[in-house]
Formats: structure tokens, sequence, C-alpha cells
């Protein structure tokens, strides 16, 4: 992970450079091509991805095949199925890249298996944990309180 993604880490998760390495260490840089998918629906990944470069989403196809665009991701976010991944069953979305992306992929299992003996990276899931809760929770709220223009103009501003 280079410079940029230290000081994301740095900033927003209080992280030293030694416990950075041990997360760089951890993971495996990655560059996918537009249109590729990292987990489809249904399907089950341990594999977690922190996005560099590119524009990635998280997308439902109904039964009658429309789709449900989620969320979509710009640099710098943690991407995949969280929530597939801490309850052990099937994603609910697919996620993609929309334009060819650069991430780092970190297989959860290991990650979470050294927060047990490592308190810095503990204290780092920890707050990722709740970095990831304001944004969820702030995305509800634009949803409930924001028309589709309202929205619409927030999504345009966020994307580069």
């Amino acid at each position: 992970m280079e410079n940029q993604s230290f000081d994301f880490f740095k900033s927003k998760f209080n992280v030293s450079k030694e416990t950075f390495i041990i997360l760089k260490n951890l993971s495996t840089q990655k560059k996918l091509k537009a249109r590729e998918s990292i987990i489809n629906q249904g399907g089950m990944s341990n594999k977690l991805y922190f996005l560099t470069s590119g524009l990635m989403r998280s997308v439902r196809l109904s039964e009658t095949g429309k789709e449900y665009t989620k969320n979509i991701y710009s640099p710098i976010s943690f991407v995949g199925p969280f929530s597939s991944i801490l309850t052990k069953r099937p994603s609910l979305l697919t996620y993609e890249t929309l334009t060819d992306c650069n991430v780092y992929e970190l297989n959860f299992e290991d990650f979470y298996r050294l927060t047990k003996t490592n308190i810095d990276i503990s204290n780092v899931y920890n707050r990722v944990l709740e970095y990831l809760f304001i944004i969820y929770e702030k995305k509800q709220f634009e949803s409930l309180s924001l028309n589709a223009t309202e929205r619409y103009q927030l999504l345009k501003n966020s994307i580069p």
C-alpha cells in the first residue's frame, strides 16, 4: 500500500507505520479490469478489498432481472461482502468494477486471526467497523431524507 493509503489509515484510524506494514504484508495488490466481479450474488468469499483507484459497485439482481445498485465505491474505500463474511452466508450482492481498478485484497480470516494476538491490529479493526457504521448511517439518513435529485447530486459530487 502506497503513501496515499498510509495517509488515509493514519488520519482515519491513527495507524502507526509499523501497523500499516503489517496490514500491507497481509494484503495482495491487484489490478482489476472494468466489469470484473470480485464476488457474485449468492457466492461466498472471505476476501475484502481496499480500493485505491477506479470505481466499483455493489448490485443486486432481482428475480425479474432488474439491477439495483446499492452503492458506488470510489477511492479510498473498503469494498466487499462484509455481512456475508461475518454471517458465513451467501452474499446478497454482486461486487464488480465499473472501471479498471487498483485494489489491495485481504483475506479476512487471516486479518481477524491477527486481531486476537495484536492489540494494534484489533484497534484498527474496531476503528474500521466504527468508520463503516458512520458511513452506513449517513447513507441511510440520505436515503430517507433526500429526494432522488438530491441523492444524484451528492453522487456526482463524490465521484471525481
